[in-house]
């Protein structure tokens, strides 16, 4: 269900925390304990007091023990479910926040990949990290202090209309002040917190694409343009930090300055109210420390008004995550792509990653299972858009994409992915074993045969000498997606790892792009052998990869103007013939 504002954030944040309601009604139970023993300490004390008799030898001191014993034993009490209250509001936020991160990152796992296209992963991270734990944070201490506030301030008014009503009057005048004050400076401060939780979002994703691009940086010298950028936007989230702060703070002490004077006129009226033999000493004594008791948690919440705020934006930035739409499901009547032969059909496709830009205006083109297409163009021809189609990242805006006859739409997604190895210019490693990389999402387990897979695999790559030469071979583990590795290397790896696939249809992004002359054409060699039977796409700017493929389609803007073999292609006037030319020419 998707709530907006901050009473959908507040009913979001109460469903995480209703998923623990024995908890909470612990929480609950030990809140009103500790508030309750802490409450008849007053009283005592006011008994105390009237034990004490005016002039020299006055003092029953029987009844002052007596009562101040009591005190103890009730503040004693009070300090142990206190903490416990404590101990058991932590247990409650750990849970919600485990919960909350396991949300968001399922969440991120089922959202499309265009959601990642328009956001920055350091914006992301700071959402699954940053904002969770400034909610965790708000959640073990400020909600224990709203329930210990709610349930002493009502104890503490009851107290005081039991002892002297008249004097409860003077809150009639500073309390609707207070509220006011809290509540114009909260309608205030609120969007600051947003803005803060934005600017550190911002900050923390600039901060992510340069730690990730260090060499180009480097390379281009750009450490100074990257200071003055970073500066800017500390600059800006500092300040955004800084408002926020300020005015947040500003609640606390004129919460605490209307308090204080309600304090001044209760002790005033209290002594008219003595003079007048209309309370005693213990009555004033007991109403002054419930007034405090009654002010006091109202001043504590008003000082955590600035974390509260900072909490709710946080909430806000992490339920709209939530909020985003997902991969959309599969139609009822999809089935599964079991076995599939490699027959491929585009008709007539429109595409656009936006309505007001067309990026495949009229795309046709038949692919017959088991054959080698390649795929060549200039820059922004849209062939790399035509991958994401082909693997269903993106659904077409127009026109039918069609694997063994079946429209895309009318299979399963996870059956259509499968049915594909995968090889991108972009190499993703983990940190893991070599043998972890490269049997990902193709074998289970760790036996002596998907051993003996694995390292056939890395032979026909031409990997396996380079991997045995590794202080522990394929069990050496790669750190920081593999930078302890050349990107050559590690591009033949992601080869490999695509071997290792049971697909029938491998698409080749780029892929050896990253690899010398002499290790392409062996790879060419194997990637023949092992892909006998199995359709392959192949996308290259290198034309020197695509001499032996079976069919080339030519796109430009969109569409394919030109299509057949090298051969063909080379000795027919246009784009192919300009390209090759100026490679090898």
């Amino acid at each position: 269900m998707k709530l907006n504002g901050k009473k959908g954030t507040l009913l979001r944040l109460g469903g995480y925390l209703m998923r623990y309601k024995w908890y909470l009604a612990g929480a609950m139970a030990l809140t009103v304990g500790s508030n309750l023993f802490s409450l008849i300490g007053p009283m005592l004390s006011g008994y105390a007091v009237d034990a004490i008799e005016p002039g020299p030898g006055g003092v029953v001191f029987e009844k002052v023990f007596y009562y101040a014993a009591w005190m103890a034993g009730f503040y004693v009490v009070s300090s142990v479910f206190s903490y416990l209250l404590q101990v058991l509001m932590i247990t409650i936020s750990r849970k919600v926040v485990y919960q909350m991160r396991k949300d968001v990152f399922e969440k991120l796992l089922a959202l499309p990949v265009g959601y990642f296209d328009v956001h920055q992963g350091g914006d992301i991270i700071s959402r699954i990290s940053y904002d969770i734990d400034t909610v965790n944070m708000s959640l073990s201490d400020d909600v224990v202090q709203l329930l210990t506030t709610v349930i002493t301030v009502s104890g503490a008014f009851l107290m005081m209309l039991v002892i002297s009503p008249a004097l409860v009057l003077i809150f009639a005048f500073t309390m609707p002040l207070s509220m006011c004050i809290t509540r114009y400076l909260t309608g205030k401060t609120r969007p600051l917190f947003r803005a803060r939780s934005a600017s550190l979002g911002e900050l923390n994703g600039f901060a992510e694409e340069m730690v990730s691009g260090q060499r180009t940086l480097k390379a281009y010298c750009q450490e100074e343009n990257t200071i003055r950028r970073f500066e800017e936007k500390n600059e800006k989230a500092m300040q955004a930090y800084y408002r926020a702060e300020y005015y947040g703070s500003i609640v606390g002490p004129m919460v605490n300055f209307i308090n204080n004077l309600s304090l001044s006129l209760i002790s005033v009226f209290g002594a008219v109210l003595y003079l007048l033999g209309r309370m005693s000493i213990g009555n004033i004594s007991s109403f002054v420390l419930y007034s405090r008791k009654f002010s006091g948690p109202i001043n504590e919440a008003a000082n955590i008004i600035s974390d509260l705020q900072s909490s709710m934006a946080a909430a806000e930035r992490v339920f709209r995550l939530l909020d985003e739409l997902e991969e959309a499901a599969d139609a009822p009547e999809a089935k599964a792509l079991v076995q599939a032969e490699g027959q491929v059909e585009l008709s007539h496709v429109r595409f656009g990653y936006n309505p007001a830009k067309t990026v495949i205006h009229d795309l046709s083109f038949r692919v017959k299972p088991g054959k080698m297409i390649a795929i060549v163009g200039p820059t922004g021809a849209g062939k790399t858009t035509l991958i994401n189609l082909l693997m269903r990242f993106y659904d077409v805006d127009d026109g039918l994409i069609l694997v063994d006859g079946e429209e895309l739409r009318m299979l399963r997604r996870d059956s259509l992915r499968r049915s594909y190895a995968m090889v991108l210019q972009d190499t993703w490693l983990f940190t893991g074993t070599i043998y972890e990389n490269l049997a990902y999402g193709s074998l289970e387990g760790d036996t002596k045969k998907q051993e003996e897979q694995v390292r056939a695999a890395a032979k026909a790559a031409g990997i396996d000498g380079f991997i045995r030469r590794l202080p522990n071979g394929y069990r050496t583990v790669l750190s920081d997606e593999g930078t302890n590795i050349s990107k050559g290397q590690k591009q033949l790896l992601t080869i490999a790892r695509a071997m290792l696939l049971p697909a029938r249809m491998l698409i080749l992004d780029e892929a050896t792009s990253d690899v010398d002359t002499r290790t392409e054409l062996k790879i060419q060699e194997a990637m023949r052998k092992l892909m006998e039977g199995k359709t392959c796409f192949i996308i290259a700017h290198r034309l020197s990869t695509i001499r032996n493929a079976d069919h080339i389609l030519v796109v430009n803007d969109g569409d394919v103007i030109q299509q057949g073999t090298h051969e063909e292609l080379l000795n027919r006037e246009g784009l192919y013939r300009q390209m090759y030319l100026a490679q090898f020419e």
